[in-house]
């Protein structure tokens, strides 16, 4: 778990930036109701996880710099024995200050009744606009109440400011402690691919290979994915968000799995992709050596003061000129890259941010120029090649065939350090795992 002194610097910080005179208000995240009375099972959202470590529905936090009563105020859910014997224990009001910090507590219930005298005179509101629809309403009529008591000296705030802006560029520099966690998800996360590649044999279905993962990361202490598991056995592999993973092994496929475990709110994200037999077709080992040397060249370039899109266009140049070398694209490279021909095999970018979310927050461009890398940004690389079974401009033997290669990467004082290492990535490496006993 997270220590509450690392929440209180990050509530710290976003006072600071907040600045005296304004507020800044963020709202959990709600249940999610799966059908009927049921629900999915609760994800906080990852900016009030961040800022609060409150791992419940029906609260918000609010962030009033240099208040003389205390500067974070929550509002949640009063404990409730009833509830607590039905659902389990909950924090309650006294929980709230207690446990989590907050220098004073109210009753979710009595928000519309406290928290606009909080607005009063205040300069500016931070929050997350468009986020929460009831909380834009809330909003917007308690400022328009406000107004109204002009004549009694009472000031409306001025300004609605965007909270995301500051707290994603905070987010997107991981701590020592949050590189804890992601290590850990990274580690487990690469025993549970290590698992699957053991598994896996000819006839199973794809979910059984999903199954093996999800029971590696569950015994390890990680018992949510970070995001659906991708198990896709042949051509599957070139629906680049394939989540059906009914599909049986077929021995001269190849398998792609993305999927990685999520540790205390922070995500792994991997991908390989290996031989369903165990050993790599003279074809298939050709497309995966060249989607392994873009993603090698790739991570070579993962340094303080590279830019962001460096990494992508040294990928997109490698794979062009191999599929020029292999024949399935002709013509002239610089051509074909300006004309993004490759795009018809390589469609997405090289990577994403990673941390909380998946896909985490955090612009990739400062002022319309590709943002540097800086030390403690956390970073997918993760070309790849999609031949479909349908592409009639390339010979038989490459259709069909989707690759992937996916790692974590953290972006050190003197270079990097691949957080998803422990998982075998090179041809050799994979078919001498897949054929111990």
């Amino acid at each position: 778990m997270m220590k509450q002194s690392e929440f209180e610097k990050r509530r710290r910080n976003i006072m600071q930036k907040i600045g005296k005179g304004n507020i800044g208000l963020i709202a959990s995240a709600p249940n999610q109701t799966r059908n009927r009375d049921v629900d999915y099972p609760y994800r906080q959202d990852s900016d009030f996880y961040y800022l609060t470590g409150f791992n419940e529905s029906g609260a918000l936090a609010v962030f009033i710099p240099e208040r003389e009563q205390g500067e974070y105020i929550l509002f949640c859910r009063e404990f409730d024995e009833k509830k607590a014997l039905w659902e389990g224990a909950h924090s309650g009001l006294e929980g709230a200050t207690e446990h989590y910090g907050a220098d004073d507590s109210f009753p979710i219930d009595d928000l519309k009744d406290i928290l606009p005298g909080m607005l009063e005179n205040k300069a500016k509101v931070f929050y997350p606009m468009g986020r929460d629809s009831d909380l834009d309403h809330n909003l917007l009529e308690w400022i328009n109440n406000i107004r109204q008591k002009s004549r009694n000296c009472v000031n409306a705030p001025g300004e609605l400011v965007s909270l995301e802006h500051i707290l994603h560029e905070m987010r997107l520099f991981k701590s020592a402690e949050e590189l804890k966690l992601m290590r850990k998800a990274g580690k487990v996360s690469a025993q549970a691919h290590v698992r699957a590649m053991k598994s896996c044999k000819a006839g199973m279905y794809e979910y059984q290979i999903e199954a093996e993962i999800v029971h590696e990361l569950s015994i390890e202490g990680l018992r949510a994915v970070a995001y659906p598991s991708i198990v896709a056995g042949g051509k599957n592999a070139c629906v680049l968000h394939y989540i059906d993973n009914h599909h049986k092994l077929r021995k001269n496929d190849l398998l792609l799995i993305d999927a990685g475990g999520e540790c205390n709110h922070y995500a792994a994200d991997i991908t390989r992709t290996f031989p369903v037999s165990g050993k790599f077709s003279p074809a298939q080992k050709q497309l995966y050596q060249l989607v392994l040397d873009a993603q090698l060249a790739a991570i070579e370039l993962v340094k303080v003061g590279t830019p962001w899109n460096e990494l992508h266009d040294i990928s997109v140049e490698i794979i062009t000129t191999g599929l020029i070398k292999l024949g399935l694209l002709k013509g002239d490279i610089e051509t074909l890259i300006e004309e993004e021909t490759y795009k018809e095999f390589y469609m997405h970018r090289i990577g994403h941010w990673l941390g909380m979310d998946v896909h985490d927050v955090g612009d990739y461009k400062i002022d319309d120029d590709w943002r540097l890398l800086e030390e403690g940004m956390v970073l997918t690389v993760e070309p790849g090649l999609y031949i479909q079974a349908d592409c009639k401009t390339v010979a038989a033997k490459w259709r069909g065939i989707g690759i992937r290669i996916e790692d974590d990467i953290l972006v050190t004082k003197n270079g990097h350090e691949v957080l998803s290492r422990d998982v075998p990535k090179t041809i050799e490496e994979i078919e001498a795992l897949m054929q111990e006993d």
